[in-house]
C-alpha cells in the first residue's frame, strides 16, 4: 500500500481544501498519474475515450483512495465496480478551472450583474461533457463540497476547488442532470463541520418543507422585447397586490400552479382593469407563515407553484394580456435557519457579526451586511436576476425604512452609531443608491418601489440629484390618516376632518403609491369591510364612498386581494379568497365598483397623468366640517378635459349642493358609488348635471349636486 501523504490524509479525512492539487491527472516522475477518491468502491479501471484500458487504479487506503498510472495522457473515464453495481463517468478532477479571472474579478468587486448565471449549479457541457458546474462564495471556509444523491451525501467526494482571489469554490461533475438535489457541506475557518447549506445562489429548490437545492433546467434565453404596461409617473397604475398561495385554490385546499394561474389569475386582474399584478416574495422561502418576506433563495421562484420554466410563462402569459409584473423583494434581511446564509462559511459572511447591527429584533431574523461588496453585489445581482431573466416588471423593496436608520425599532444602546455618530446607515443608503442605478442601467423598462414608512427625503427623487433613486414610494402616511379617519363613526368626523386633507400637504414630495395592501387586514386588524362603521349597508357604503376617494387622489392605486369583493374576514394565507361571497350583492357591488374605477381612471387623463405634479390637483372644498364634505379637480394637460371629485362621508344625502365649476355646460357622471349597481341606494343626478351661471368656489358657474349618503361622485364635463 503507498506510503500515505499528509495531503491524502486530510482527503480520506475530509479536511482537505485543495483536492486538486491531489486528484485527478498529474504527471510525477513515474509518470501519468491518476488519483480517485471514491468511498465503497471495490476496483477502478481508466479508460480512453474510445473504451481502450489506460490503466487500473490500486486502492492505497481503505477509506477508498485509489492510485495508478496510465499508459498515456489522453481524455478518460473512470469504471468503478461497486459492491452492487458497475458505472462510468468522467473524472471531475481532470477538468479545468471552469471561471475566468474576469467572472472572478467582478465577483470580488461587488460588480457582477449577472451572478446567477456564474454562481449557483448550471446544466452545461464542459470539452464535450454534459455535466452541472457547481460555484459558491464561501471564502473562510476551510473545505467546500457538493453534496446529494448522487454522492450519499458524502462530503468527502467531491470537495471543490478554491479560487482563492475571490473565496469562490467551484467543481464540475460530470454526468449529473437537471433535477439533482443537492447542497454544500463547509467546514468553517475552525475546522468544524457546518449544518449543510441550500445553494445562495441556487435557481431552484425542494418543495417546503423539504429544502435542499435543486440543479435547474438550463437557463433560455433572456425575455426580450415582451414587457408589461408603462409605469411612467404620467401612466395609469392600478396594483393588484396577491399572495400567490391563496388567491384562489383547488376544493381539496391545493394551492394553483404557475399555470393555473396564468388560467384564472391573469384574465381576472385585466377583467378587473388592474394594470400589474404584484406578487408577494415567491423567492424561496422556508416557513409558509412568513408569506415569503423570510427567503432563503433570492435566485430561486418558490417551488410551491412549479419549477421556474413555468414562472416565466406566467409573466409571459401577463405581457401577452397586458398586464406587468412586480415582485416583492426582501434585501432587508434573512431567517436563521441552518442551511440558509446565516454564518455561511463559519463566519458572519453575509449578516454583521455585532448583533446590534446584524440581528433583527422584531422578526428574529438577521441583517445583511451593506458595507461588504460582495454581499451588495450577491443582492444587486438578485434584482437583476428577476428583471432580466424572467422579465419582471418591477420590483417592491420592502422594509426599507429598516435598513435606512441604525436604531430602528431599538432602544438606546442597543445600535451601533454610523461613523458621524448618527442614526442613519450610511452603507444600506448607498446599497440603496447602487441598486436604483444598477436597475436603471441594466433593465432600463423595470421600475423600483419604496416601502418606506418615514419621512425620509427624496426617495423617488434620481440619485444624481441628492435622492434615493426609486420610481414610487408607498404612501403610508396617507393609508394610516384616510383608513384612521374611515373608521370613525360619521357622527365624530367633522372633528377630523384634516385626515382626509393632510395627505395633500405631501402629495407632489414623492412619486407615490397609495397602498391598501396585506399589512392592514392582518394580525387581527379585520378585513376593511370590518372596519367601517355602522350597519351593514352604511359599512359598505363607506368602503365604496373610501375607494371612490382613493381612485381621486392623486397617486397610483394598490389593493390587496379579496379587497376588492369586500370580504368580511381579515386574510388568512392558509385559505382562499372568500370567493362565494360574490353571491351577495353588496359584495358583488363593490367588486363592480373596483372594476369601474379602474377603468375610468385609465381612460381619464385627468386621473392619472399629473398624479405627482402639483398642478394636478386642485380644491373646491377643503373646509365643510360640519356636513364631511370634499370636493376638488384633477387635471391632465390644457387638452385633457378635468375631473370634478365630490364625497360625502356622513349618512346624510346632501340635497342641492353647490359646487363650483370652471366651465359652463352639462357633467357628466361617471362614477356614484351609491349607483343601485355597486349595492348602493341609487340616489345620484341622473348621469349628469347642467351648470347654472351662479358663481361659487372662486368660480363663475356652478353645479347643484345631489350628493348621496357615503358616497363619492367622480364628474367630467361633456364633450371634454
Amino acid at each position: 500500500m503507498l506510503e500515505m501523504t499528509p495531503a491524502m490524509t486530510r482527503l480520506v479525512e475530509g479536511r482537505d481544501g485543495d483536492p486538486f492539487a491531489l486528484l485527478g491527472p498529474h504527471d510525477t516522475a513515474e509518470g501519468k498519474v491518476v488519483r480517485a477518491f471514491l468511498p465503497g468502491a471495490r476496483a477502478v479501471t481508466v479508460l480512453a475515450a474510445d473504451g481502450a484500458t489506460l490503466g487500473a487504479l490500486s486502492q492505497t487506503h481503505p477509506a477508498g483512495l485509489f492510485v495508478g498510472t496510465v499508459d498515456r495522457a489522453a481524455p478518460y473515464r473512470l469504471r468503478i465496480t461497486w459492491p452492487k453495481a458497475e458505472s462510468e463517468t468522467e473524472d471531475p478532477y481532470a477538468f479545468p478551472p471552469l471561471l475566468g479571472p474576469l467572472d472572478l474579478h467582478l465577483i470580488a468587486e461587488g460588480r457582477h450583474r449577472e451572478l446567477g448565471r456564474v454562481l449557483g449549479a448550471h446544466a452545461m457541457k464542459v470539452e464535450g461533457i454534459p455535466g452541472v458546474r457547481f460555484a459558491v462564495w464561501a471564502p473562510n471556509a476551510q473545505r467546500v463540497s457538493v453534496v446529494g444523491d448522487f454522492n450519499g451525501w458524502d462530503g468527502r467526494r467531491h470537495p471543490m476547488r478554491r479560487r482563492i482571489e475571490a473565496g469562490v469554490w467551484e467543481i464540475f461533475i460530470p454526468r449529473l442532470l437537471p433535477g439533482t438535489r443537492y447542497k454544500y457541506e463547509l467546514l468553517g475557518p475552525d475546522g468544524a463541520t457546518l449544518p449543510l447549506k441550500a445553494d445562495p445562489c441556487g435557481g431552484q429548490a425542494e418543495k417546503s418543507p423539504a429544502n435542499a437545492s435543486v440543479v435547474p433546467d438550463p437557463m433560455p434565453p433572456r425575455l426580450e422585447g415582451l414587457q408589461g404596461p408603462s409605469h411612467s409617473p404620467d401612466a395609469p397604475i392600478s396594483i393588484y397586490e396577491v399572495h400567490a398561495g391563496s388567491w384562489m385554490r383547488h376544493e381539496d385546499g391545493r394551492q394553483l400552479s404557475w399555470d393555473e394561474l396564468g388560467d384564472r389569475l391573469v384574465p381576472y386582474a385585466t377583467g378587473m382593469g388592474f394594470t400589474h399584478l404584484e406578487l408577494m416574495p415567491i423567492t424561496e422561502h422556508p416557513f409558509d407563515g412568513s408569506w415569503g418576506y423570510q427567503p432563503v433563495g433570492m435566485f430561486a421562484p418558490t417551488s410551491r407553484f412549479g419549477n421556474p420554466d413555468a414562472f416565466r410563462r406566467f409573466v409571459a402569459r401577463a405581457h401577452v394580456a397586458g398586464l406587468g409584473i412586480i415582485l416583492d423583494w426582501v434585501p432587508a434581511h434573512f431567517p436563521t435557519d441552518p442551511h440558509g446564509l446565516g454564518h455561511f462559511d463559519g463566519t458572519a459572511l453575509y449578516e454583521h457579526a455585532d448583533p446590534r447591527e446584524g440581528f433583527h429584533q422584531d422578526w428574529s431574523t438577521l441583517i445583511y451586511n451593506f458595507g461588504r461588496h460582495e454581499v451588495r453585489g450577491y443582492l444587486i445581482a438578485s434584482a437583476l436576476h428577476w428583471l432580466r431573466e424572467f422579465g419582471c416588471d418591477g420590483l417592491r423593496v420592502d422594509a426599507v425604512a429598516s435598513m435606512l436608520y441604525r436604531d430602528y425599532s431599538r432602544k438606546a444602546g442597543e445600535w451601533v452609531p454610523n461613523i458621524h455618530g448618527g442614526r442613519e446607515n450610511l452603507e444600506a443608503i448607498s446599497f440603496l443608491k447602487e441598486l436604483n442605478e444598477a436597475v436603471a442601467e441594466h433593465a432600463p423598462w423595470a421600475t423600483v418601489i419604496a416601502e418606506e414608512s418615514t419621512a425620509w427625503p427624496g426617495v423617488s427623487k434620481p440619485v444624481s440629484e441628492g435622492g434615493l433613486g426609486f420610481g414610487f414610494k408607498w404612501n403610508m402616511g396617507w393609508m394610516n390618516d384616510t383608513l384612521h379617519y374611515m373608521e370613525r363613526d360619521p357622527i365624530h368626523r367633522g372633528f377630523h376632518y384634516d385626515a382626509m386633507t393632510f395627505g395633500l400637504v405631501y402629495a407632489f414630495s414623492e412619486r407615490f403609491i397609495l397602498p391598501l395592501s396585506h399589512d392592514e387586514v392582518v394580525h387581527g386588524k379585520g378585513s376593511l369591510i370590518a372596519k367601517m362603521p355602522g350597519d351593514r349597508w352604511q359599512r359598505f357604503a363607506n368602503l365604496r364612498a373610501y375607494y371612490g376617494f382613493m381612485w381621486g387622489h392623486p397617486g397610483k392605486k394598490l389593493l390587496f386581494m379579496g379587497c376588492e369583493i369586500a370580504q368580511d374576514r381579515e386574510w388568512n394565507h392558509d385559505a382562499a379568497i372568500d370567493w362565494p361571497a360574490l353571491e351577495d350583492p353588496m359584495h358583488l357591488g363593490v367588486q363592480r365598483l373596483v372594476r369601474d374605477l379602474n377603468r375610468v381612471m385609465a381612460t381619464t387623463p385627468a386621473l392619472h397623468r399629473r398624479d405627482a405634479d402639483p398642478g394636478g390637483f386642485g380644491w373646491v372644498i377643503g373646509d365643510d366640517r360640519a356636513n364631511s364634505v370634499y370636493a376638488f379637480f384633477r387635471y391632465g394637460t390644457s387638452a385633457d378635459p378635468m375631473a370634478l371629485v365630490v364625497c360625502n362621508l356622513t349618512p346624510v344625502p346632501r340635497i342641492s349642493y353647490r359646487v363650483g365649476v370652471p366651465r359652463a355646460g352639462r357633467w357628466i357622471e361617471r362614477i356614484n358609488t351609491d349607483a343601485a349597481e355597486y349595492g348602493g341606494s341609487g340616489l345620484g343626478n341622473g348621469g349628469a348635471v347642467m351648470t347654472e351661471p351662479v358663481p361659487a368656489h372662486g368660480h363663475a358657474q356652478s353645479v347643484l349636486l345631489t350628493i348621496p349618503p357615503l358616497a363619492t361622485l367622480m364628474l367630467l364635463p361633456e364633450g371634454g
